[in-house]
């Protein structure tokens, strides 16, 4: 079965892991999350034209989530992003993430939420090449999490929803506290953190951190 080099890569990568995982420790890779949107398909729709498909340009870790040729502006009350990544599939709900520091450009406070959690979140003004939304709500800074199948869950002793601390080694090296564990078959092993919060402990994608507190 033919195999794409990007796929080849991933599977390395996991296998790695898995022998590191052999030991007592489990080693969670970060994955850094710029500003980026969901979008449902009527905003996609009003942004892009009737009908319009998103463009696959790249597979990310978790299963099934991808990055879009696609991007757009969004503006705030003081400021503006422009060429900000659509991620797919389509969602239910359009959800924009940002961090804190992207807030303060754009005149917004974005409440630290877990995704989908969108009740009593500001709204923004999204522009594509076809038209423009003006979100009601919806703007977030994601609640940093861990990613992590049943099994991996139960070797840790940890339950979906649960929180830990999770340790960052490295020239900053610090206790990040409050991490959302997220379970499930269909999740692959990763912690998601901002820019500002990779930024502050120095650390890159693939880096490799362990829960030091449940």
């Amino acid at each position: 079965m033919d195999i794409s080099q990007e796929a080849l890569v991933k599977l390395i990568t996991e296998k790695v892991i898995e022998r590191l995982n052999e030991n007592e420790e489990v080693l969670i890779p970060i994955g850094i999350s710029n500003r980026h949107i969901h979008l449902c398909r009527e905003d996609l729709n009003h942004l892009f034209g009737k009908g319009y498909e998103l463009t696959k340009i790249k597979d990310l870790k978790q299963p099934g989530q991808f990055a879009s040729d696609e991007v757009v502006t969004i503006k705030g009350p003081k400021g503006e992003f422009k060429k900000v990544r659509i991620l797919g599939p389509l969602r239910d709900e359009t959800q924009v993430e940002i961090s804190i520091s992207d807030g303060f450009k754009l005149g917004i406070n974005p409440p630290i939420k877990e995704s989908g959690k969108l009740d009593n979140t500001p709204g923004i003004t999204i522009i594509g090449p076809k038209g423009s939304i003006e979100l009601k709500k919806g703007t977030i800074a994601a609640l940093r999490h861990i990613h992590m199948t049943p099994e991996t869950a139960k070797k840790l002793n940890i339950n979906d929803k649960d929180e830990v601390s999770v340790e960052v080694n490295g020239v900053r090296k610090a206790v990040l506290g409050n991490v959302l564990v997220r379970v499930s078959e269909k999740y692959a092993l990763e912690m998601h953190l901002d820019m500002d919060e990779a930024n502050a402990c120095l650390v890159k994608n693939g880096d490799l951190v362990k829960i030091v507190e449940k």
